[in-house]
């Protein structure tokens, strides 16, 4: 009986489930993987930033067809289901935002943790839990939007559960997405304050606990969440347009944001926030940091960025100083906005579309400062961001929302209700990236890599999400591909229940996965070498036809034209 072994090549690279892909039959397709991944996104056009602040008036985005539905719910979600693609047709995209919004959670992460028992002491130092509640919210909560944007603010502001070695770690980093989630559409100054104090990013960045200089013992404040919440979070490290091009000097040099003793000053002020409790129970790990005041440097003038909190400042109001300084500096429009477009629509966005966005979070409309919902409609419902501009650089999908897509795009279930995925961060085995698994607080990648002696460098474009790939993961994500689709993800099957309707017709099973997978984004080559791969094999019996679609499942997610999202 054919199956989709006897499919993906004729000399099988990936001839078991289990088995890795042969090196001397699995390099040329390894080699062809990276080369049409990088092509494809080289050949999406040259739309990347540019120097210069004008903003071009924005061209309304014609009404959506299905592709362009499909499209958008792509970038806007996890994946693109045929009652989220009818909604967007029937109603508008900003109308599916909207109704989206209404969605909660069904459970938060930490209240699903202690439901599944999890808040037993055995578990007390372990990261027993984690994986399971984060795949759950990634691929069975139904407020799909929420959770995209929750997972952008993770890798924006990155906390690691490997960079957390306390006590109830999986509860702190489950409480860290719950802030995440909760604040993911409000305020960004809201949104900075709630990371701050969260004890994940307490614990991770080493805030909690920072005390006052004290000259006697050579204690000085900890700097590592004073530089990275500039760095990082905020300002970045170079002055910049607000088009996101970077500002230069007379001598034509770019411009630094902060000094050290920004850093020190800042440092200073952020002293004397810690834990909530002791560690013999989880609620320490879950609830924000409190302040001692004793602990507080508030005795001296701590200056940073220019601004001077004066002696005698509590703690508390110095956060304040220090939110409202960073949140008004003229860099956060532009930095927020660049790294948002990149994480949801395109590697290189236009200077213009960054502008158009970071004018937004200056100003809403109606004269607030930040409001993220606006933002990220700005990001999503922007021309630039439409199937009418054909010119639009894309960029290569995440490897853990590969999974993800998967898994809501056709129903996956469990039976046991484990979700018990695992961590998928190894590169050989599974996909080179897991949420919150982020190997340091730059991320997974680097936001402005460009594979090095490639098209993209050539052409100065960006492509992050390539800094996980090379022969290794491209092999370990082909056979953990194969795995996954055929026999589940640990307890998750898919049923693919329409699909099966399909599998008799390879030319319609195949349109439907292009419209669903990659919003029609399929070359008429690959259509083509697709449909006659899943039409050489046999149709006689139930085995046959799941075969067929897990074949083409296979396939369409295995191909370039895939691994681009353009």
């Amino acid at each position: 009986m054919a199956s989709l072994d006897d499919v993906i090549t004729p000399d099988k690279p990936c001839a078991q489930p289990h088995s890795p892909l042969p090196a001397e039959t699995g390099t040329l397709q390894i080699s062809a993987f990276l080369t049409g991944a990088t092509t494809l996104l080289a050949s999406c056009g040259g739309a990347g930033g540019s120097a210069g602040t004008s903003t071009p008036p924005v061209t309304p985005a014609p009404a959506p067809n299905d592709a362009d539905a499909a499209r958008f719910l792509l970038h806007a979600s996890l994946a693109a289901t045929d009652a989220d693609i009818q909604y967007v047709i029937n109603n508008g995209k900003e109308a599916w935002i909207n109704q989206q919004t209404t969605m909660t959670s069904s459970l938060s992460r930490v209240d699903w943790l202690n439901n599944a028992g999890f808040s037993a002491m055995a578990n007390m130092n372990s990261t027993a839990g984690l994986d399971n509640v984060l795949w759950h919210h990634l691929i069975a909560e139904k407020n799909s939007f929420v959770q995209r944007i929750a997972l952008f603010w993770s890798e924006f502001f990155v906390v690691s559960v490997l960079g957390l070695p306390v006590a109830w770690r999986q509860f702190m980093a489950a409480g860290y997405m719950d802030t995440l989630e909760k604040n993911a559409l409000g305020n960004f100054r809201d949104l900075l304050k709630a990371v701050t104090l969260s004890p994940g990013m307490g614990e991770y960045l080493s805030l909690a606990g920072s005390q006052k200089a004290n000259t006697a013992t050579n204690r000085h404040p900890d700097e590592n969440y004073a530089r990275e919440i500039m760095q990082l979070f905020t300002i970045g490290l170079y002055q910049l347009n607000p088009d996101g091009s970077v500002a230069l000097n007379a001598s034509k040099q770019p411009i630094d944001t902060y000094s050290q003793n920004d850093v020190l000053g800042l440092a200073a002020a952020f002293t004397g926030w810690n834990f909530s409790g002791t560690n013999t129970s989880y609620a320490y790990a879950v609830t924000p940091m409190v302040m001692t005041e004793g602990n507080h440097q508030g005795s001296t003038a701590n200056t940073f960025l220019g601004v001077t909190i004066p002696s005698g400042t509590t703690g508390a109001q110095s956060l304040e100083i220090i939110l409202d300084t960073l949140f008004n500096h003229n860099n956060v429009p532009p930095f927020v906005a660049r790294r948002m477009i990149q994480n949801l629509v395109s590697s290189n966005p236009s200077a213009a579309y960054i502008q158009r966005v970071a004018n937004v979070f200056i100003n809403n409309g109606k004269g607030v400062r930040g409001d993220l919902l606006a933002v990220v409609k700005a990001v999503l419902l922007d021309a630039e961001a439409s199937q009418a501009v054909q010119t639009l650089n894309g960029k290569v999908r995440e490897p853990m929302l590969r999974l993800v897509q998967w898994g809501r795009t056709f129903d996956a279930v469990t039976a046991t209700g484990v979700w018990g995925i695992g961590d998928t961060s190894d590169p050989s085995t599974r996909l080179s990236q897991s949420p919150l698994r982020a190997p340091s607080v730059f991320g997974y990648f680097d936001p402005i890599y460009s594979p090095p002696n490639s098209a993209l460098s050539a052409q100065n474009l960006l492509a992050p999400e390539m800094q996980l790939i090379d022969e290794n993961s491209v092999a370990g994500y082909l056979n953990y591909l194969q795995n996954f689709v055929t026999n589940g993800a640990s307890d998750l099957i898919a049923p693919y229940t329409t699909e099966l309707t399909l599998a008799t017709n390879a030319t319609q099973l195949i349109a439907r996965l292009n419209l669903l997978l990659t919003a029609n984004q399929l070359s008429s080559t690959t259509i083509n070498s697709l449909t006659g791969a899943i039409n050489a094999m046999p149709v006689t019996t139930a085995a046959n036809l799941l075969s067929r679609v897990q074949a083409a499942v296979y396939l369409v997610m295995a191909s370039p034209d895939y691994l681009v999202s353009r």
